[in-house]
C-alpha cells in the first residue's frame, strides 16, 4: 500500500465526518443557507492566500528542478487563476473584492494556516506534502462524490461542485500523491510519525473549517 493511501485510510473517520457534515450535505441537496456558505467562501479566500505561501515554501525547498517548477506553477495558478475565479464566484453571493480584503480570519482559519505555513517552512519535505495534501485531495473526493450523486439543485452550488470534480483537479491530486509517495520511501520511523501527524491534523482542520462556517464561529471579545 502506498504511503498516501495508508494515510488516507488512517484519516477515514475524519473524512467520513466531512462528507456527513450538515454544511456539505446542504451543498449537495441545495438546502444550505447562502449566508452560511458566504462565511465559508470569505474564509476560504483568506485560506488560499496562505496556501499559496505553502506552495512558495515547498517550491523553495523542492529537491529537484522539475518538482520546483511544478510547485512554482501551482503557486502562480493559485495566486492568479484560482483566486480570480474565486473572486468572480463569490460575487454571486453578494461578496465584493473590497469585502474579501476587509475580511478577518476566524480562529480556525488562523490556526490551520499557521499550522501549514509552519510545516512548510521547517519540516521535512515529505511532511510538508502530507500537510498540504488533505486540502486538495479532500475537495477532489468530496466534489466527485457530490457530482456522482447528481450535483446540487442550487446552480451556484453545482458550479462549486464542478470546480472540484473535474479531471484536471484529480490529475493534480494524483501528482501530489505520487510526489509524497516517492519522498516518503525509506524515511525514518520518526518521520513516519510526523507524516501521520501532519496528515491527520490537516484532515481535522478541514473538518473544523466546515464546522467553523456552520456554527458561526467568532473570536472572543
Amino acid at each position: 500500500m502506498s504511503t498516501s493511501q495508508r494515510l488516507r485510510d488512517l484519516a477515514d473517520p475524519i473524512w467520513t465526518a466531512q462528507h456527513d457534515h450538515p454544511l456539505v450535505r446542504g451543498i449537495g441537496d441545495g438546502t444550505l443557507d447562502p449566508a452560511v456558505f458566504a462565511v465559508w467562501l470569505r474564509q476560504d479566500y483568506l485560506f488560499l492566500v496562505e496556501y499559496a505561501r505553502v506552495f512558495a515554501f515547498a517550491a523553495a525547498r523542492a529537491p529537484d528542478l522539475a518538482t520546483m517548477r511544478r510547485l512554482a506553477t501551482l503557486l502562480t495558478e493559485t495566486l492568479e487563476t484560482e483566486m480570480d475565479l474565486h473572486r468572480a464566484y463569490v460575487a454571486e453571493f453578494g461578496i465584493t473584492e473590497a469585502g474579501l480584503r476587509a475580511e478577518r480570519m476566524l480562529p480556525t482559519t488562523r490556526a490551520y494556516t499557521d499550522f501549514l505555513v509552519r510545516h512548510a517552512a521547517a519540516s521535512d519535505f515529505a511532511v510538508v506534502l502530507a500537510a498540504l495534501l488533505p486540502c486538495m485531495w479532500g475537495y477532489c473526493e468530496l466534489g466527485q462524490r457530490l457530482a456522482a450523486a447528481g450535483g446540487s439543485p442550487e446552480p451556484r452550488y453545482t458550479r462549486w461542485v464542478d470546480m472540484y470534480a473535474g479531471q484536471d483537479f484529480a490529475d493534480l491530486v494524483a501528482w501530489c500523491r505520487t510526489l509524497l509517495d516517492a519522498h516518503a520511501e525509506n524515511v525514518s520511523p520518526a518521520v513516519v510519525r510526523q507524516l501521520e501527524d501532519a496528515f491527520l491534523t490537516s484532515s481535522r482542520y478541514e473538518l473544523a473549517f466546515w464546522e467553523m462556517a456552520w456554527s458561526g464561529e467568532t473570536w472572543p471579545e
